[in-house]
């Protein structure tokens, strides 16, 4: 997970490169190619699909029949004829305008995506673009070079315009990029390190290169990446707090869990089960307990871990469609025909993206109440004071809590759904937008609040832990606690707590923590 740091781009040997095809790619290859820097080529059977694309509108375009985008404007502009002498002109023009954004830049690995699902999109062979276009874009990729980004100008329909012309412009020696040092460089010094001359584009390709999802769908790819390992961190701290608060594993039981035969619950109550299993501090008061029960923090856990699972799974289902889905307007027909359609609208990827805010913002409460609970001595079952045994001169894990709480809060804030806020635009040719890009980038900053919402419990969990002593924890949340000690130290005297929640999160963002967990009892779901 680096949502808010730039991912290092490690480019690894040609012979592991990925081939695009015809048929889209998987989500494991944009996590590599954003993430780790894999390599990418054009395969074979693309590259004839592109060139068979491309020679339909070679041919259209030197005929006088009107075809959006080849011999007309855009938007609102499509009933403006252009005249043959200005079509390439007018490819230009579009790259050029339509790279408007603002704001800071977007992600390194953000981009990187966009680049590769715009570079997948052409291969499939329905855009009319020619295989130039794509290993133009691929060789920034393995270069390493990353066009500028600005944070504003996507409403998610036409696709992601402002953010996909800020990666043509590049291709056409114009704009900015960064290299992968970070170094600022205008778009010719940016070619130059590419070793790459600057593109012409011809009939419907400066369209092409625009009109797509891209954006919303690498967001969206990453942060299910993110969510597959942050849903299992959520179950490790969970299982951490339910120990240190001398709760009851006993609500988990896999018959009662199948009274209620949700898949991702069913997954988050075995993994609390194996985190659990040969506690002895759970052991100590399984008999002769005067509580009957446990919160619903601690109770519910597997029901509400469980939800956010299968929100994951649907989110996963709309992105796994998309990355063998062809976007563009309009299509390039096998047949010959050019259609317009309206497959570039991100309705099903903004609606994925913020379901998952939802989950996400609803996942960090829970860790908040359960850290809560651990800080609070008339609810933890005889921990001191804020997990410091000098309570008073010392405030111990308090104002962690608030961290924790300020997060939270702004998580749902960010939950407030993006996609029912359409806003015409295009003198109402546009006149509903997705507003896709908006949800992806609020869902990005939330997942990041999220891994520093369950660092600070895992801090707060493991103290809890500590002070059971002689009491051991369970194998697994034994080795999650020994994982946070190697960067984190235990209780004591009052000390600067920023550095150290950082690294906790730290913990969790490179994921040591589940790997630490899973060399001691097994992986988990």
């Amino acid at each position: 997970m680096r949502v808010h740091g730039e991912a290092t781009i490690l480019t690894v040997s040609a012979s592991s490169a990925l081939a695009l095809t015809p048929d889209g790619i998987a989500a494991d290859d944009v996590v590599a190619v954003a993430r780790q820097g894999r390599r990418v080529v054009l395969g074979e059977a693309a590259r004839a699909r592109m060139t068979a694309s491309a020679d339909i509108v070679a041919a259209i375009a030197a005929s006088d029949e009107p075809v959006y985008g080849v011999s007309t404007g855009f938007g609102s502009l499509a009933n403006t004829a252009i005249p043959a002498d200005r079509r390439v002109e007018l490819q230009h023009a579009i790259v050029r305008s339509h790279a408007a954004g603002m704001g800071p830049p977007v992600e390194t690995e953000v981009v990187r995506a966009m680049v590769l699902l715009r570079a997948r999109s052409l291969a499939m062979g329905y855009s009319g673009a020619r295989p130039e276009v794509v290993e133009a874009m691929l060789g920034l990729l393995n270069a390493d070079i990353t066009p500028v980004v600005r944070e504003h100008g996507s409403l998610g329909a036409s696709g992601d315009l402002a953010p996909l012309a800020s990666c043509a412009l590049v291709l056409l020696g114009e704009g900015e990029a960064t290299a992968a040092d970070g170094t600022l460089l205008s778009g010719p010094e940016a070619l130059a390190r590419a070793a790459q001359r600057p593109l012409s584009l011809t009939a419907k390709e400066g369209l092409a290169v625009v009109n797509g999802t891209d954006g919303m769908l690498g967001m969206l790819t990453l942060a299910i990446d993110d969510l597959d390992h942050l849903l299992i961190s959520a179950d490790i701290a969970a299982a951490m707090t339910v120990e240190a608060l001398l709760g009851t594993d006993r609500a988990y039981a896999d018959d009662l869990q199948r009274l209620r035969p949700h898949a991702g619950q069913a997954v988050s109550a075995a993994n609390l089960r194996a985190l659990l299993a040969g506690s002895e501090i759970v052991a100590s008061h399984r008999h002769d307990d005067d509580r009957v029960q446990d919160a619903y923090s601690l109770r519910c856990t597997p029901q509400v871990h469980g939800a956010a699972r299968d929100a994951v799974g649907f989110a996963r289902g709309v992105a796994g469609i998309e990355l063998v889905s062809a976007i563009d307007n309009p299509m390039i027909l096998p047949d010959g025909r050019v259609e317009s359609c309206g497959n570039f609208h991100g309705a099903p990827l903004a609606h994925a993206a913020d379901l998952l805010a939802i989950v996400v913002a609803d996942l960090g409460a829970l860790s908040e109440r359960r850290t809560d609970r651990l800080l609070d001595r008339t609810r933890s079952a005889g921990l001191p004071p804020f997990l410091t045994d000098d309570a008073g001169v010392n405030s111990g894990l308090m104002i962690s809590h608030y961290t924790q709480a300020a997060m939270t809060a702004e998580n749902r804030r960010l939950a407030s759904p993006a996609s029912v806020d359409t806003l015409p635009t295009s003198a109402m040719q546009e006149d509903h937008v997705s507003m896709g890009w908006g949800a992806a980038r609020k869902l990005r900053t939330a997942i990041a609040n999220l891994g520093r919402i369950l660092a600070v419990e895992v801090n707060a969990a493991a103290r809890g832990l500590e002070f059971r002593r002689p009491l051991a924890p369970a194998p697994g949340t034994a080795a999650a606690l020994a994982a946070l000690r190697t960067v984190v130290e235990g209780a004591g005297p009052d000390r600067w707590l920023a550095p150290e929640l950082r690294a906790a999160e730290q913990l969790l963002i490179d994921r040591r923590l589940e790997a630490a967990v899973a060399d001691a009892i097994g992986a988990l779901a």
